[in-house]
C-alpha cells in the first residue's frame, strides 16, 4: 500500500460515521415524486410535459436549458398531476414536475453491452443524455468536465472516494459493495478523456475499502489506489489533487488547467450504467444519519421522493428524542431545511436527524484574533480579514484577498471559538465581489 498523503490547512471534525458498516437497502417505489427542473450547476433543464400527460420511468421529461445544463429523467411511471413552481431544498420557489404512481407499472429494462467499444463522443453522448451531475454534492453537469478544450492535456484521472464530510458513509459503501462499476465507470472516462492514468483517493478511515480496490486493481497498470490521511476536507479538489500529485491549482484556474478531471465515485458508478446500459440517473445511495433517526444507515433512494417520505420509508423518527434539525448534506456544508416536503435531488448525499443536543449553535461572541481560522483554512486564505471586510463592504480590497478562492468548506467557522458565523459572511461577500466584477466587465459585442 502507498504512503498516505494529505495537504496543509485544514482540521479533524469527528468522524461520526456511525453507518459505515450498514450495507446499501433499496426502498420502495414511492408513490409520489417531485422532480426540479435545476438540480445542477449552470442553466435550469426546460420541461416538456404537462399536468395530465403520461409518463414512464426513465423518460426525459425536461429537456437541457443549454450546454451547461442536464436534462431530468421520471424516476416514477404514471401521470403529471403538478407543473409549476414548488419548494426547492434550497428555500426558493423553483420551476418542478410532480409525478403520481400508476400502481402495478413494471419498471423498465435495461440490457447491458461493453462500453468501452464504443467510440469516446458515443460515451460522452450517453452520459450526457443520462442526466448525469457529479454526485458529491456539487452538482456540475459530468459531460461538460469531459469535455475540456483541445488544448488542455488531461493525463490523470482522479476518482474521489475521500467522503471526509462527517456522519456521511454512502461511498464508502459502494466502494464495498460495487466496485465493479466504479472501476468500470473510472475507465470509461479515461477512455473519453484519453488520459493515462487513474487514481482513486481513500482516506485511511476506510481500509476496507482501500484493501478491496487495491486487489481489483492488481492487474491494472495504469490505475491504483491512493491512501489519503483523514483530513477535512481532504475531498475538496484543489485539496485531493495537491494530495494525490502535488500539483497546486492556480488562482481562478481549474484542475484541466493542471491535466486533471476529478470525479467521485458515486459519478463513476452511475457513468458505468449511463454508457453500458443507456440507463438515466433516476437514482442514488444516501446516508441516513442523527439521533433522531430510528433506522440510520444508507439507502438507495429515488430522486424525487420527498424527505418525509424518504425518512417513512427507512422506519421514521424516533418517538422519545424530540427532532430539532434536518441537515441536507454532511454538517460541514449541507444546510438545514425549512421543510421536509422538499425532494430528494441528484446532489443529496446525506439526511441528517439532529436532537438538540447534537443541534446546538455556539454562543457568537467578539473575535478573539486567535487567528485559528487562517491556520485551518485549506486555501491559505485569511477568514479574520475577509470578514471585517465584508461587513464594511469593501468589495475591490475583498476580491484582491482572494474571496473568490473561498470553497465554502467551514474550517474557519468550525475552528473559531468565538462561534463567528464566517461562512455564511463569506457566501455574501462571494455574491458581492462577483457583482462587482460583472458591473466593472467591459460590454459584450
Amino acid at each position: 500500500m502507498l504512503e498516505p498523503k494529505t495537504f496543509s490547512g485544514g482540521l479533524h471534525p469527528p468522524d461520526l460515521k456511525l453507518t459505515s458498516d450498514k450495507p446499501i437497502v433499496n426502498l420502495p417505489i414511492p408513490s409520489r415524486v417531485v422532480l426540479h427542473v435545476s438540480q445542477h450547476i449552470g442553466a435550469p433543464a426546460k420541461p416538456i410535459y404537462k399536468i395530465t400527460d403520461k409518463v414512464t420511468c426513465g423518460q426525459c421529461i425536461a429537456e437541457p436549458g443549454g450546454f451547461v445544463s442536464a436534462p431530468v429523467h421520471a424516476t416514477i411511471s404514471g401521470t403529471v398531476i403538478g407543473a409549476g413552481n414548488f419548494m426547492h431544498p434550497l428555500g426558493v420557489p423553483s420551476p418542478a414536475i410532480v409525478i403520481e404512481r400508476t400502481p402495478e407499472t413494471p419498471e423498465p429494462v435495461y440490457t447491458s453491452e461493453d462500453g468501452m467499444a464504443l467510440p469516446p463522443e458515443e460515451i460522452k453522448k450517453r452520459i450526457q443524455q443520462s442526466g448525469l451531475v457529479g454526485l458529491g454534492g456539487a452538482t456540475f453537469p459530468t459531460h461538460v468536465k469531459l469535455s475540456p478544450p483541445e488544448t488542455k492535456h488531461i493525463d490523470t484521472v482522479i476518482l474521489n472516494g475521500v467522503e471526509c464530510e462527517p456522519a456521511l458513509t454512502a461511498d464508502h459503501r459502494l466502494m464495498l459493495e460495487e466496485p465493479d462499476r466504479i472501476i468500470n465507470g473510472l475507465k470509461l472516462i479515461m477512455r473519453v478523456l484519453k488520459a493515462e492514468k487513474g487514481i482513486i483517493g481513500i482516506e485511511m478511515n476506510k481500509l476496507d475499502a482501500i484493501t478491496l480496490l487495491n486487489d481489483r486493481l492488481k492487474n491494472e497498470s495504469n490505475l491504483s489506489v491512493q491512501p489519503l490521511k483523514v483530513k477535512y476536507p481532504q475531498g475538496g479538489e484543489k485539496q485531493l489533487i495537491y494530495a494525490c500529485l502535488g500539483r497546486e491549482i492556480p488562482s481562478g484556474k481549474l484542475p484541466m488547467d493542471v491535466g486533471v478531471v476529478v470525479q467521485n465515485v458515486a459519478s463513476a458508478a452511475a457513468i458505468s450504467d449511463a454508457v453500458n446500459m443507456q440507463k438515466p440517473l433516476m437514482e442514488r445511495v444516501v446516508t441516513l444519519a442523527g439521533n433522531c433517526a430510528t433506522n440510520p444507515g444508507n439507502y438507495r433512494v429515488r430522486i424525487g421522493t420527498t424527505v418525509a417520505d424518504f425518512i417513512e420509508m427507512t422506519g421514521g423518527l424516533k418517538q422519545d428524542i424530540p427532532l430539532k434539525k434536518v441537515i441536507m448534506g454532511g454538517p460541514m456544508m449541507g444546510f438545514a431545511l425549512f421543510d421536509l416536503n422538499v425532494p430528494i435531488i441528484k446532489g443529496t448525499s446525506g439526511i441528517l436527524c439532529w436532537d438538540a443536543q447534537q443541534a446546538i449553535v455556539p454562543l457568537q461572541t467578539a473575535c478573539l484574533r486567535c487567528g485559528s481560522c487562517i491556520r485551518a483554512c485549506p486555501m491559505g486564505l485569511l477568514p479574520q480579514q475577509m470578514k471585517k471586510l465584508v461587513d464594511n463592504k469593501k468589495w475591490a480590497q475583498l476580491d484582491s484577498l482572494g474571496m473568490l478562492d473561498c470553497i465554502e468548506c467551514g474550517c474557519c467557522a468550525y475552528a473559531c471559538p468565538s462561534g463567528i458565523p464566517l461562512v455564511q459572511s463569506f457566501k455574501l461577500g462571494k455574491k458581492n465581489v462577483m457583482a462587482e466584477r460583472k458591473k466593472a466587465a467591459p460590454p459584450k459585442g
